[in-house]
């Protein structure tokens, strides 16, 4: 959702809101985040920060965009779509949502919240959001793979679904196992053993042997 009047505001002062906003809304949710909380921590009345974001859920869908667009451009400006195999491509996926976890641990927090709320004033619109952009996501991450990798008889739809649905729980599990660590702190070893022990399996049970 595009606010205007916030997007042509100078750097320093659209920063401001933008950070005491996602901070309010990741801590407390939509429905007992404080908008003068948020004024205040931005530096600003309650009264000219609605002149520049119209209302409360206005803010709070501009910021659901906003926090997914930095996410996904920096994801998929990382993402090696050279690489055909699908397995190997969802390897890549595992741990790149666990870097930009680090890279941007208050829109992921951020964004948590909105996944999983259900305040009818905003639930239908970030409904339709969120499955915009996972269609959109999916769509351009796992064009073009290579089939010929699948086994005889498969349906390989299925399969792609899923090898999907079990790259989102390896990379979720992973993310909270490094969600608070710094870099130092991660066993980035065992991470690794543990996310190929899952792939291991998805290969096992959809990939052809590759002797055949």
């Amino acid at each position: 959702m595009a606010l205007e009047k916030l997007e042509n505001l100078d750097k320093e002062r659209k920063d401001a809101i933008i950070n005491a906003a996602l901070m309010e809304f990741a801590a407390k949710g939509y429905e007992e985040a404080s908008t003068i909380i948020i004024a205040k921590n931005a530096g600003i009345s309650k009264g000219l920060m609605f002149h520049y974001v119209n209302s409360k859920k206005d803010l709070f869908l501009y910021l659901y965009d906003y926090s997914l667009r930095i996410i996904l451009n920096d994801f998929f400006a990382s993402v090696n779509m050279d690489e055909k195999d699908m397995l190997k491509r969802c390897r890549q996926i595992a741990f790149l949502k666990m870097e930009l976890l680090h890279k941007h641990p208050q829109l992921f927090d951020f964004v948590q919240t909105a996944i999983y709320t259900d305040f009818d004033e905003v639930k239908a619109e970030l409904d339709k959001k969120g499955k915009d952009y996972r269609m959109a996501s999916f769509e351009k991450l796992f064009y073009q793979v290579d089939e010929s990798k699948f086994k005889d008889g498969l349906d390989i739809a299925k399969a792609k679904d899923l090898i999907i649905w079990s790259l989102n729980g390896i990379a979720d599990k992973m993310q909270q196992r490094v969600k608070g660590l710094t870099w130092d702190e991660i066993d980035y070893d065992a991470l690794t053993a543990e996310c190929d022990s899952y792939f291991d399996i998805l290969k096992e049970l959809f990939y052809r042997n590759e002797e055949d």
